[in-house]
């Protein structure tokens, strides 16, 4: 394996050394450089979503309802749910959604009380195109590993994330 080009953590870590020498700094590192990578992705991705003039919580939504399959069509606690935001976030983002074509909420058959929020034509086809050039974008995102990288680590974030949603920081998983 070659030799590691020194990152902008490192920069971070080599000052924290300084300060607090005696302190594990390895943690720091990993979270760094995983928040880092995350922001910087995040840059790359919107690029790709503002040429479809969305933001990156609007492609979320449609993805969200055209991977739901036929008739792409959800409940709006499923959507918040899902997408991990709050129930009055979602309902400031569907207002957004709704004007501009790409949604519309209808009332539920099942419960007259609830709504439904539905891919429209013109959503279906936007999130259909928008799709295939994130996939593409996210392809060249990651090129720069061998494949054998990318599931290894695909494997071991796959390992964090499990230990993350369960709640059990405190644990290895050997």
């Amino acid at each position: 394996m070659p030799p590691r080009i020194p990152d902008a953590v490192d920069a971070i870590l080599a000052q924290w050394r300084m300060e607090k020498p005696d302190l594990d700094l390895g943690p720091m590192g990993l979270i760094g450089r995983l928040g880092r990578c995350g922001a910087l992705i995040r840059r790359r991705l919107d690029l790709t979503f503002e040429r479809f003039g969305l933001s990156g919580w609007e492609f979320d939504m449609l993805a969200t309802l055209y991977r739901s399959g036929p008739p792409y069509c959800l409940a709006p606690t499923t959507l918040f749910s899902t997408l991990m935001v709050t129930s009055g976030t979602m309902t400031h983002r569907l207002k957004g959604l709704e004007a501009r074509g790409w949604v519309e909420r209808h009332v539920n058959p099942d419960d007259a009380r609830s709504s439904l929020v539905q891919l429209t034509s013109e959503g279906r086809q936007l999130i259909d195109a928008a799709i295939e050039a994130h996939v593409d974008n996210e392809k060249k995102i990651i090129a720069g590993l061998p494949a054998a990288d990318q599931a290894a680590l695909d494997q071991l974030l796959a390992r964090l994330l499990a230990v993350l949603e369960n709640g059990r920081e405190s644990e290895k998983l050997d």
